[in-house]
């Protein structure tokens, strides 16, 4: 038996050192290539300095992408905003409902029906033999306008009664009736009349989308840029991963950049997809230089996304982001920029007001270009309050994030 553990125990030790010794060698070769890869890895990572920059960009274009429900605001909002406003919101005249009292006609009268009976513009409904139903009907939502003939004796033409619960439409309805009317009613026979001639520059057809094109454009790039950047930057303050932003390898300022460089390009898109729906669906002419289209777009852009940092500055809450962008971006460039409503008809301070929306230079500056092909002469006011307000908004931002970082 002590030979058996005499024997066993100085076989145990060379099974030990043969085992030790393929571990140690396994492990001195596993340390050799582990070495061996980090060095590799240390040769491969020494790459020039926008590395890290290129990064966080990558970083947050994936978190952009991720989000289904940012992605459909990004791309859905602007069709559908097109599409609404190029073929349901409209201030186009089409199929007026007419009424015709046909108490007294004559050839002239006649020769006006037909001619307003052809217009794309009136569509007879109903002929009456009195004003009283023609009213009746305008009453019961069933008629827009009426025509009566003048009584015996006064010649012949016709008074035009409208509903005026739209004034706006309203006054649109009465011109176009009265100049389809005006022309039908001359004949080789009637006494020479001095009708003047009138000819729409840039917009014959009076079309709306000519007005709505240029304006959804500002008011879309404003939202992208700004509302969302402030709302990517105060999301990372929320849950806490901005500090860790910051105290990483890429300076604070390269972080925000980085932020705002992925809405900077999917800007870029929102324009080119407005643009070709513009040009191609609505029929909008693209009149100017298309080079001096993008440049300013570009400044109006960078403008969006400095007031979008300026914004995330001051809040601390998506929510309170959210609020801030709708109450300072969204209702200010539907009220005051021009869109809906013409700034000269406005009262004087809300004029004043007007004065500093920028989206109000960027659509005054797109219409000139896009619908009348002025050059960039012909904008140079508006390209140069675009570029003091970006300055200006640019630098209070990155001083109150300094001031936030000190």
């Amino acid at each position: 038996m002590s030979k058996v553990s005499e024997g066993l125990t100085h076989s145990a030790p060379s099974l030990v050192g043969r085992a030790g010794g393929e571990s140690l060698g396994g492990e001195s070769l596993g340390g050799e290539s582990l070495r061996g890869e980090s060095l590799g890895k240390k040769s491969r990572g020494r790459v020039p300095f926008p590395s890290p920059f290129w990064a966080f960009v990558q970083k947050e274009a994936r978190h952009i992408l991720r989000d289904r429900r940012t992605m459909l605001i990004l791309f859905g909002m602007p069709v559908v905003l097109m599409l609404l406003f190029g073929f349901a919101i409209t201030n186009d005249v089409k199929n007026v409902r007419t009424v015709i009292v046909t108490s007294r006609l004559t050839p002239q009268t006649q020769a006006a029906l037909q001619r307003l009976a052809a217009s794309e513009y009136f569509t007879i409904v109903a002929t009456v033999p009195t004003p009283q139903e023609a009213e009746q009907l305008i009453r019961r939502q069933k008629a827009d306008l009426y025509l009566t003939p003048y009584p015996k004796g006064q010649g012949s033409g016709w008074h035009i009664t409208v509903d005026g619960a739209d004034p706006n439409m309203a006054q649109q309805w009465a011109t176009y009736a009265q100049a389809i009317i005006g022309r039908s009613g001359l004949t080789s026979n009637s006494p020479l009349v001095l009708t003047p001639s009138l000819k729409l520059l840039y917009n014959p057809q009076m079309r709306s989308a000519y007005n709505f094109v240029p304006a959804i454009m500002g008011m879309l790039l404003m939202l992208v840029c700004a509302m969302m950047t402030s709302i990517s930057i105060v999301r990372e303050k929320e849950r806490g991963t901005m500090e860790v932003l910051l105290v990483s390898p890429v300076r604070p300022l390269m972080v925000i950049v980085a932020k705002a460089i992925p809405y900077l390009v999917l800007a870029f898109a929102v324009l080119i997809i407005i643009l070709l729906m513009g040009h191609y669906v609505l029929a909008v002419p693209l009149a100017g230089s298309l080079v001096w289209i993008v440049l300013v777009s570009v400044i109006y852009i960078l403008l969006a996304l400095s007031l979008g940092l300026l914004i995330s500055n001051i809040a601390q809450t998506q929510l309170v982001a959210l609020l801030l962008s709708a109450m300072v971006l969204l209702l200010p460039v539907v009220m005051l920029s021009g869109m809906l409503f013409p700034i000269e008809s406005m009262p004087r301070v809300l004029q004043w007001i007007s004065a500093i929306m920028p989206p109000r230079y960027y659509i005054e500056a797109m219409r000139k270009l896009m619908i009348m092909g002025v050059g960039i002469q012909a904008v140079l006011r508006e390209v140069l309050v675009l570029c003091a307000m970006t300055v200006v908004l640019l630098t209070v931002a990155l001083v109150k994030f300094k001031v936030r970082l000190d």
